[in-house]
Formats: C-alpha cells, sequence, structure tokens
C-alpha cells in the first residue's frame, strides 16, 4: 500500500509550463522560404540560433550566405555529455553589409546568426563538409574532427590537425579515456 503525501501541493496552478523559444529575424526568413529548422533559445548575449539537421546544413548555410551572411567567424563542437549529443555549430555574420552600414551610421547592428547540428555519439557521426561555400571552415572542420571525431564529407584534406595521426579516440568527448601511455612512432 503507499503512503498518502503529508504536504498537499501548495496551488493547482501549474507553473511548470514549457514555452517555446521565440523565432528571430532568420529564422522567420528561413520560414518563408520554406526551410525546414529548429528555433532554439537565444544564447546569453541574444544572439539568435537556429537547430537544422545534418543533411540539409549545406542548404541553409548557401541561403544564408545568399542573404548577407558573408563570413564564417566560427565553426566548432561540444560534447553535451555521455549518452547525450556532439554538437557542431556554426557562427555567421554579415559582415559586408556591417561594414557598408558602418560607413553611415556607427552604431550599426551587426547581423549574426549560429546554427547547430545535433549528432548522435553512436558510430561515427558525419556532417558535409561547408569548405565550398566558407574556406575559412578548413582548419576548424578538421579540428572539430580531431577533438571530437566528427567527420565532414567532401572536405579536402580530412585529417587529424592537432593529434598524431596514429592517436586513439577523441580527446574532448567526455566520455574519453585518456591513455596511460602512448608511443609515438616514428614520424619522419
Amino acid at each position: 500500500m503507499s503512503e498518502t503525501p503529508k504536504n498537499p501541493p501548495a496551488s493547482t496552478e501549474d507553473t511548470s509550463a514549457v514555452v517555446a523559444p521565440t523565432a528571430g529575424p532568420v529564422s522567420h526568413w528561413l520560414q518563408q522560404q520554406g526551410f525546414e529548422h529548429q528555433v532554439l533559445e537565444p544564447d546569453h548575449v541574444g544572439i539568435e540560433q537556429i537547430g537544422v539537421d545534418a543533411e540539409v546544413l549545406p542548404i541553409i548555410a548557401a541561403a544564408l550566405k545568399s542573404n548577407g551572411f558573408d563570413y564564417l567567424q566560427c565553426h566548432g563542437g561540444y560534447d553535451e555529455g555521455p549518452g547525450e549529443h556532439l554538437v557542431c555549430f556554426y557562427h555567421l555574420l554579415a559582415m559586408a553589409e556591417q561594414l557598408e552600414a558602418m560607413a553611415s551610421d556607427p552604431s550599426a547592428q551587426l547581423r549574426e546568426v549560429r546554427l547547430k547540428v545535433f549528432l548522435s555519439r553512436e558510430g561515427t557521426p558525419v556532417l558535409p563538409s561547408i569548405y565550398g561555400l566558407f574556406r575559412g571552415a578548413d582548419w576548424q572542420e578538421r579540428e572539430t574532427f580531431d577533438m571530437y571525431g566528427i567527420q565532414f564529407d567532401g572536405h579536402p584534406h580530412p585529417k587529424r590537425l592537432l593529434m598524431p595521426e596514429d592517436w586513439k579516440g577523441w580527446p574532448l568527448r567526455k566520455d574519453y579515456v585518456q591513455p596511460d601511455f602512448y608511443e609515438m612512432q616514428d614520424a619522419y
């Protein structure tokens, strides 16, 4: 027999309602163009974040580039934790537009957006490379591969950047177990 709780709830109102994030201007533009995506909460400084599926990443990135987001400021990855997702993010800026706007108004606001792709850590996570759109993705994609094991299809030089070629594992994954010993192979 189960025990009856001694203290009844203080209120019958449901205060745990989940509020969906509000779509920003870039999300509205993507919706108007017919691109499916996930609206995410803005980051701590208010930058709009958008979740996209891996297979449509290059299409959405190309659409955003045609809409003025011509500069890949940063690309990287992070691990949400064991059993959770690996995440790749792409921070895009409308740089040419900003330079023009600042010529007439120094207080002009920079348009920026961050795309996020959530990947399963099981097997080999794969994303299409955006190197063809943004040349700056070259070493950034290589670093993300090197540290998290996310492969980028279509990358022109997919190999480790920071770790030795024969290194086992992905050092920035939260479930990574550091080896007790590493014997450097003859590199020459």
